[in-house]
């Protein structure tokens, strides 16, 4: 069963093709069949797409008027150019999509009716850079692969849909939270998937097993989690609140910007672009948002490149501590995605701070872990664990569920 995953972010397209089998799901993820990457914005009106199948690969530019000009070509290579996968659509099983914001509407993936992508369009409101390119994915993949194929929509706040009222619910006027305004959380799939993936690699029933997990790349949040439900998470009615960030702020006093407007005359457009594109690592360091670049400038010793490590540091630790209250007690840490994964310092920084929880790290498998292991030392109370993150096999396994029917 051949499944392609679109993944679309507010400036690149990730699409992969899986193959996950026509009998029983393989325990482990299997490797792409082909993947296609596509990012636009660096160059007006240019955008530069990679596709890769086995040993071949091709990179191309083409000019753009939009960014919804990149779904076809990447669609389409699957099947065409040098890079191909397939002899042509009819050898999909289905699109899979990752849509960001299923609001209350959409609490688990579904297969995408006119009815569904209407609601995708009024989830738009809360989330303007993902869903509306999103939905145009959905409409791209039916035009080039044809009506027979279905389409699925998995979606990323779906996991945090288990949340309980008291960490839903803002402390705002209530009326606020009838109009819609409550913490639904982000990078569920990715959450969901960690949390599976601990547990097979703890060789523990997911009942009972309590989780923080540490999603940390550009974007960043943590989950709580139990019998692989989301109780608790960092994320809220957008994601800017939460963690320090690559580029964005996390959750600051909400005062600073009615501040900002009155006393320096800020527009909501200019406190948007700031409190996402402008603070992070790359507003307190003044260099960059991108992990690597600001331990190089720590190397070098440049001071605002530490405080920026110390502040995003200090966020995740002060969080991870809280979440411990709210789970009761916490059998495992996990690490993943980009800074997750490839940055032993801060794991090393965070989980120093974390033996009252009984946490200790194991210093050799912390400076060069394997995907998907364990690297707390032997005698750690709490487990920590280094996770690839694998949204999109997520993506496609939701996908399988779905076209197997109930009992999957």
């Amino acid at each position: 069963m051949k499944i392609l995953v679109l993944n679309g972010g507010s400036s690149t397209l990730k699409a992969t093709l899986r193959d996950l089998g026509d009998d029983r799901l393989p325990a482990d993820p299997t490797l792409a069949l082909w993947d296609a990457y596509a990012e636009w914005g660096r160059q007006s009106g240019q955008a530069r797409i990679r596709v890769r199948a086995g040993s071949a690969s091709h990179e191309t530019s083409i000019d753009i008027e939009a960014p919804r000009d990149v779904l076809r070509p990447v669609i389409e290579s699957l099947w065409n150019g040098p890079a191909r996968a397939v002899e042509g659509p009819h050898g999909i099983a289905a699109a899979g999509h990752r849509v960001v914001h299923g609001g209350r509407l959409f609490q688990e993936a579904t297969r995408v009716t006119p009815e569904v992508m209407e609601g995708i369009d009024r989830c738009a409101a809360f989330a303007p850079e993902h869903n509306p390119f999103e939905l145009q994915g959905i409409q791209a993949a039916e035009r080039a692969l044809g009506p027979g194929v279905p389409q699925i929509a998995v979606f990323d706040t779906a996991f945090h849909s288990t949340l309980p009222l008291c960490a839903k619910v803002y402390g705002v006027p209530y009326e606020w939270y009838e109009s819609g305004v409550e913490r639904y959380g982000f990078h569920g799939i990715s959450h969901k998937y960690a949390a599976r993936r601990a547990a097979q690699l703890l060789r523990r029933d997911p009942a009972g097993l309590r989780l923080i997990d540490c999603h940390l790349g550009n974007g960043a949040s943590l989950a709580a989690i139990v019998g692989g439900r989301s109780v608790d998470t960092t994320m809220g009615f957008t994601p800017l609140e939460g963690l320090v960030m690559g580029t964005r702020s996390g959750s600051i006093d909400p005062a600073i910007p009615l501040y900002l407007m009155r006393s320096r005359g800020y527009s909501a457009d200019q406190l948007d672009r700031a409190l996402n594109k402008e603070s992070g690592l790359k507003g307190v360091s003044g260099l960059s948002g991108d992990m690597r670049e600001i331990l190089a400038a720590i190397d070098g010793g440049k001071p605002r490149a530490r405080l920026a490590f110390d502040v995003y540091a200090h966020r995740l630790l002060r969080e991870i501590g809280g979440m411990a209250a709210s789970l009761g007690g916490l059998d495992a840490l996990v690490f993943t995605a980009g800074i997750g994964e490839n940055c032993p310092p801060l794991r090393e920084a965070v989980c120093r701070n974390l033996a009252f929880l009984g946490v200790r790290l194991d210093p050799a498998k912390n400076a060069a872990p394997p995907m998907d292991s364990d690297i707390a030392a032997a005698d750690s109370a709490t487990r920590v664990l280094v996770v690839h993150a694998e949204e999109d096999w997520e993506i496609a396994c939701e996908c399988r569920r779905i076209l197997n029917g109930p009992g999957a």
